[in-house]
């Protein structure tokens, strides 16, 4: 190793440099060598190898080395190259200086875990765009498991640089480590019970970005925006940002809509309470009227037809031919217990759209409609007397 910097000490000498800084000189010269030739090195490889792989992988037919070659890993890996350099060459310099050389390479090492790192969580961030395309694993909560990866290899990366400061094997931190395990547990609770969690959550397909969830509990209603290590953030119907612990949707009951969606159709289950009062027997000539314009298909029977049942019927018959209904999820119009406000009559359908607004504007429809055919029934919705209508000479 001295044979460059005498020979760089003898070339300065017969240009007639003052010799008291010769040394200096030569080890400044040849420190600027191993920089420029960390420099050209690096330079090479991102002009020269990564075009020529990002090309390669152009021409294949997946996607997947697309990301793997992409700008941001390669950029990482391009880091690698001055640490391992300078590790290398430094010996050519400082050869003569053990202690510094030694001060140096335990610079180079720590730089070179850092930029490592730094890869690492490159490449999972690509992983995780590949994972979001791919048509399995794309609705999965997957950035949680990134995560704890990414914060393994930080505590691995720790670990590494603390024994290489302190001149220690990193198995004896670990074993030291290990008797504190109580208390790193305890530090990294959320982030273990986190990582179970989004686990569970991913086996037991439970949520997935995007996913409508309810959990009264945290004032959560709205869509699935992130499912991270520590925290699932829902953003409200209204725009709010409600962030929930991933395993409290383990421990805790939560409401997930997505069946809904699956499904195709989205349900109606409203009643209309009909004053009991207003329920009778029709007559004859009420059943003529009432087959007349169309709202009684009810046949002549030796059993009396109650204006109710004749309700029900007609309900049945105008949500089975609704074009907002949907025809294949079931239909059903029954009457419930009786209440002290009335006789509840249940509608239960599904409608053909699920999203919300046409949800609501179909069921308005349908039970505006209801509510308007009563009076022909000789039925009255029932409503709870208001100071208001006691009040005599008042309309």
């Amino acid at each position: 190793m001295g044979e460059l910097n005498d020979t760089i000490a003898g070339w300065l000498t017969e240009c007639g440099w003052n010799e008291a800084y010769i040394g200096l000189t030569a080890k400044s010269i040849i420190v600027l060598g191993i920089l420029l030739v960390a420099y050209v090195t690096t330079m090479l490889f991102r002009r020269l190898v990564v075009p020529a792989l990002q090309k390669i992988s152009a021409r294949t037919k997946v996607t997947w080395d697309d990301y793997l070659f992409s700008d941001k890993v390669m950029r990482s890996a391009a880091r690698l190259i001055p640490p391992v350099v300078w590790y290398v060459l430094l010996r050519a310099a400082f050869y003569d200086m053990p202690l510094l050389l030694d001060v140096l390479h335990k610079g180079c090492l720590i730089y070179f875990i850092v930029v490592f790192l730094q890869l690492i969580g490159a490449f999972l961030d690509t992983l995780y765009d590949i994972s979001s395309q791919h048509e399995t694993l794309r609705n999965r909560p997957l950035k949680g498991v990134y995560q704890m990866i990414k914060l393994l290899a930080v505590c691995v990366g720790g670990i590494l640089i603390i024994s290489i400061l302190i001149g220690r094997d990193a198995t004896t931190i670990l074993a030291g480590l290990g008797a504190s395990a109580a208390i790193i547990m305890l530090i990294f609770r959320d982030s273990i019970l986190g990582l179970v969690a989004g686990v569970q959550l991913s086996a037991n397909d439970m949520l997935r970005p995007g996913d409508w969830i309810t959990m009264a509990k945290y004032g959560a209603d709205g869509y699935v925006t992130e499912v991270t290590l520590t925290t699932v953030k829902v953003q409200n119907f209204d725009k709010t940002i409600t962030t929930i612990p991933p395993y409290a949707l383990v421990s805790d009951s939560f409401q997930n809509w997505r069946g809904m969606w699956d499904s195709g159709g989205r349900r109606i289950k409203r009643s209309l309470l009909i004053d009991a009062s207003s329920v009778r027997v029709c007559s004859e000539d009420e059943l003529a009227r009432l087959r007349k314009i169309g709202l009684a298909e009810v046949t002549d029977s030796a059993e009396p037809v109650v204006n109710l049942y004749a309700l029900r019927e007609y309900a049945a018959r105008y949500i089975k031919n609704h074009p907002g209904i949907h025809p294949d999820l079931m239909q059903m119009v029954r009457m419930l217990q009786s209440t002290p406000e009335g006789i509840p009559i249940e509608v239960y359908c599904f409608t053909r759209e699920t999203d919300w607004v046409t949800y609501e504007r179909v069921q308005g429809a349908v039970f505006d409609h209801l509510f308007a055919v009563l009076p022909q029934f000789g039925l009255r919705a029932y409503q709870r007397s208001s100071d208001r209508d006691s009040q005599p000479g008042e309309s």
